[in-house]
């Protein structure tokens, strides 16, 4: 018997890989910690883990599948984590190993000549296999099928005296996206990537607490001070209350993730001085004036269409109703999953509001469109419902290309808008009428007056452009194709981009990030 049924609503949604959080210098730390995962729960809702430290008891830590609440709530847990000092983590698995396997879960721990160092990171190391591999060869006994062990590996083979030049050490060996928060005995770390892909901010407690978080939502939580943002390249060191700041990449200029905006974030969060609800509201005010219809209503794709739905609908001057109505308690069915369960799939989640959208012509607006399935489902409903129009609008470009930088997407061959036109996507969905908002207008509404600047974007966009900003070097050993220089000539390669086929790389993990370039 199978107890659980993964949630049919959430299969065909982008997934952010994780969340982290830390706290240095407050009693009973590994509390605060609890309480900012569980502000993160939505960046992983497959297993989470903290570890703490303690000067009697030394570093001590707990791993658990499921929600936060339904482990790190618990008395008996938590009194085995005592300490001033505790970090943690919750996941979602992508590069790491498929399934249940406790030793993935994170933080990682290591016990080095200078002390121990627990490790916790949000992103994806686009050259881990090839650093697996070298270090594998080279004597290192791995533990799990994660990507980010790589980051401890390398720092017990570093020379430096201290765990944080250490931590320099291997984080200048690892390409792709990394936010990293670890802890020794008496330090709390934080580290961006040079581009600054994922997020990473700094909190103030009172007294000498600091605290570190994927997202601001996860300071308020705990009634911590936001201070900044974590900048691309920096690392900071925090200890006996001051903040130490480094640069150990040199120079560098942001490329954030522009789907933080559209989707992962929560909306009480702020990204880049800006209310990501007031960002979603406006990408709904520019998807209005591009993509303008004839319609009685417009409705969200509950939780995450909602803001734009609103911007679209005050733009338009079409009347706002919540036309369909989510069920927040389902996360997974209890009933085992036959086949009449399976076919009810999106209906486990969402439930049509009858009375309001019977004999109306619907706008239906979702921030994204991945494999399309949903989109066909939820179509369904409406119509069932006795609408007499669907029409889709998209808060976000169409998904062409996977992520990988630490978000759950499927193979491009999987992706609709990878093997469709947006008219032959709307055919296929069966709507009469879809539209996404365009690349400039994503960025308009993110603050960008001028839209994208082509020639240098201001963001990471490579699942709607194709544009990588480091070279996914695994990837590329796999047979990965990335998008073809429009200068280079080559007619093949521009008319074959469906994504994985054999092709032979010469690339090296130093040379991945210049291939880009």
């Amino acid at each position: 018997m199978q107890p659980f049924l993964a949630d049919p609503f959430d299969s065909d949604r982008l997934h952010e890989e994780c969340g982290v959080f830390g706290v240095n210098g407050v009693a009973e730390a590994a509390n605060f910690v609890a309480l900012g995962l569980h502000a993160l729960q939505h960046r992983g809702q497959e297993a989470g883990g903290i570890v703490a430290f303690d000067p009697d008891t030394g570093f001590n830590s707990a791993h658990r599948f499921g929600y936060v609440r339904d482990n790190f709530t618990k008395a008996s847990l938590m009194e085995t984590l005592p300490g001033e000092l505790a970090i943690g983590h919750v996941r979602y698995s992508t590069a790491g190993a498929k399934g249940p396997a406790i030793r993935d879960i994170q933080p990682f721990f290591g016990e080095f000549a200078m002390g121990g160092c627990a490790v916790a990171h949000n992103g994806n190391i686009t050259n881990a296999l090839a650093l697996r591999r070298e270090l594998i060869e080279r004597g290192s006994i791995f533990q799990s099928g994660s990507d980010s062990e790589c980051i401890i590996h390398l720092m017990a083979r570093s020379i430096q005296r201290n765990i944080p030049e250490r931590m320099k050490d291997a984080l200048r060996r690892v390409e792709g996206a990394f936010s990293v928060i670890a802890m020794t005995r008496t330090k709390l770390i934080g580290v961006r990537d040079p581009l600054g892909v994922r997020p990473l901010v700094l909190g103030r407690l009172s007294g000498d607490g600091y605290a570190l978080a994927s997202e601001t939502c996860a300071l308020d939580i705990i009634g911590a001070e936001f201070v900044r943002e974590i900048e691309p390249g920096e690392m900071v060191v925090i200890s006996k209350g001051k903040v130490e700041t480094s640069r150990p990449f040199g120079p560098s200029t942001g490329r954030f993730c522009i789907f933080e905006h559209v989707y992962f974030s929560r909306p009480d969060s702020i990204i880049g001085g800006r209310s990501v609800y007031e960002t979603r509201s406006q990408i709904g005010v520019e998807l209005a004036r591009e993509a303008p219809v004839e319609a009685d209503i417009v409705c969200p794709v509950p939780d995450s269409g909602t803001p734009a739905a609103i911007g679209y609908a005050r733009e338009s001057g079409i009347p706002f109703g919540m036309g369909i109505i989510r069920n927040q308690y389902m996360g997974r069915t209890f009933i085992e999953p036959t086949e009449q369960i399976r076919n009810m799939g999106v209906r486990l989640k969402l439930n049509v509001n009858r009375a309001l959208v019977r004999g109306k012509r619907v706008v239906l607006v979702d921030d994204s469109v991945v494999r399309g399935t949903t989109s066909r489902k939820i179509k369904d409903m409406i119509l069932d419902a006795g609408a007499a129009e669907v029409h889709f609008r998209i808060a976000s470009p169409p998904t062409a290309w996977p992520c990988f930088y630490g978000v759950d997407t499927p193979d491009r061959d999987k992706l609709l808008a990878a093997r469709m036109t947006p008219d032959e996507m709307r055919e296929w969905i069966g709507v009469d009428s879809l539209a996404f908002v365009t690349l400039d207008g994503l960025y308009r509404a993110v603050g960008e007056a001028h839209g994208r600047n082509d020639s240098c974007p201001q963001y990471c966009d490579a699942c709607f452009s194709g544009d990588y900003p480091v070279a996914p070097f695994d990837q590329l050993e796999r047979g990965f194709r990335m998008k073809p220089d429009p200068l280079s000539g080559d007619a093949e390669a521009q008319e074959d981009q469906t994504g994985y086929e054999p092709v032979d790389h010469t690339l090296t993990p130093n040379s991945a990030t210049r291939a880009a370039e």
